[in-house]
């Protein structure tokens, strides 16, 4: 019981330093992650928060993965819903806690950008650290890996590349210019999941030290 205690503060902290991370992100004007340049350009468009689209977008997510999967669909993977709920109601309010920083110059921008990559690669990590529910984006993935013969790595780059395609082609139709996608989108898809790596070793090694010293323990006081 209390390892699951464990496990969901760990994945809702993680979800909110992603928020943080793609709050940064926004704020730098230098394009946003590939997972969430769509949810960028149609809150433009429609006129509501990111949170808000990034909350109905997942939520289309989670209805692909069941049309794709059917019966193999899991049960448990419905917890994707109010996660997304806070993902994207933590995406508001770290906009909103960060609101008074301002980008006067290119180089501040990329400060503020690489603060969002980062946070979004330590979000990431804590995530898979809780292992128990995909991001909706990530579980599209996997559904369609379950069904074709794809490696999860290459549909995740394919997946990445269709949003931000169709991210571009949505701003050019409603905006009249390309939106949320830019250098920093780049980076972020470079960038963030070998952030993600690192900080996961980091993780797993705290955690083997944590094993270590409690079996250490444990002997000195049976001693």
């Amino acid at each position: 019981m209390n390892s699951m205690i464990k496990r969901i503060i760990t994945l809702c902290v993680g979800l909110s330093i992603m928020s943080l991370g793609v709050a940064f992100s926004i704020k730098a004007s230098l394009g946003t992650s590939p997972i969430s340049s769509m949810p960028y350009v149609t809150g433009h468009i429609s006129g509501l928060s990111v949170g808000t689209t990034t909350i109905i977008i997942n939520w289309i997510f989670v209805i692909i993965q069941i049309l794709i999967l059917r019966k193999k669909y899991q049960i448990f993977q419905l917890f994707q819903i109010p996660g997304a709920v806070i993902f994207g109601v933590m995406i508001d309010i770290c906009g909103f806690l960060i609101g008074g920083i301002n980008c006067g110059s290119y180089l501040q921008q990329w400060i503020v950008c690489a603060a969002g990559i980062l946070f979004v690669g330590f979000g990431v990590s804590l995530e898979v650290k809780a292992n128990l529910i995909t991001t909706p984006g990530e579980g599209i993935v996997l559904a369609i890996c379950k069904v074709l013969p794809v490696k999860f790595g290459n549909m995740k780059v394919a997946f990445d590349v269709a949003l931000v395609c169709g991210s571009i082609i949505l701003s050019l139709i409603f905006l009249g210019a390309v939106d949320g996608v830019r250098e920093g989108t780049v980076a972020a898809a470079v960038c963030v999941g070998l952030l993600a790596k690192l900080f996961g070793r980091f993780l797993n090694k705290i955690d083997v030290n944590e094993s270590e010293d409690s079996s250490k323990n444990a002997a000195e006081s049976n001693a």
